[in-house]
């Protein structure tokens, strides 16, 4: 995997021509970053199956090497903890590519770097006008629509993430999230997602929450 997202990395930034040994340093910077032992889904892996997921939906996009770069840095700050992850990963990104030197004349710094930070910004409350930023979040919840037992996987490393809150507040709060994604019109913004994952995602997320209310009455019976 980790030969497959290098050769990916490269190709994007040869976009901006960039140093390739600069970019190649960033790129294992990225890696060590997503393979921190507290991230039990926001990791490498997570990011390479958003990449996958842009990969399907390209022929949409108005700025592909925009939205590939937004992705490998839209999670580059997570902390469970925090409530600026989203604002950290866009200065975060703004400030590596910056050093990068992407060259000025194909609209970088002034242009380029604002709109990645700009998509990675969008992920905090998953809300985008433009298709670009419709890509990107269609790619971040991709996992919402896969098979029972990968969802499962998600939901369990999701909870791991929150080891450091009680089960009550976390059913609790776990709820509002999943209900949030029920309440809207469509999860999905792309007619792709819509078609190949919606159904199935609100599927799972309801199993999810379900699951959850089990939880809870067995703890409250417990007590």
């Amino acid at each position: 995997m980790i030969d497959i997202l290098l050769s990916s990395w490269q190709t994007t930034l040869q976009n901006f021509q960039v140093d390739p040994g600069a970019a190649n340093r960033v790129f294992w910077n990225l890696v060590e970053i997503y393979s921190e032992s507290s991230r039990h889904y926001h990791n490498i892996q997570h990011i390479s199956q958003v990449l996958s997921t842009i990969d399907i939906l390209k022929s949409y996009t108005q700025d592909l090497p925009a939205i590939q770069l937004a992705a490998w840095f839209h999670d580059s700050v997570y902390h469970t903890q925090l409530k600026d992850n989203e604002e950290k990963s866009a200065r975060y990104a703004q400030d590596v590519l910056s050093d990068l030197g992407v060259p000025s004349d194909l609209g970088v710094p002034a242009v380029h770097i604002i709109k990645i930070t700009n998509l990675i910004l969008n992920t905090k409350y998953h809300q985008g006008e433009d298709i670009d930023s419709q890509i990107l979040l269609d790619a971040d919840l991709a996992i919402l629509g896969t098979n029972s037992t990968t969802y499962q996987e998600y939901a369990h490393a999701i909870r791991e993430e929150y080891a450091w809150v009680g089960e009550t507040e976390y059913i609790t709060g776990r709820k509002l999230v999943l209900e949030g994604f029920l309440q809207r019109p469509f999860i999905y913004y792309t007619s792709v997602m819509r078609e190949s994952a919606e159904e199935l995602a609100r599927l799972n997320i309801q199993r999810e929450i379900c699951a959850l209310c089990l939880t809870s009455g067995a703890n409250t019976n417990r007590n």
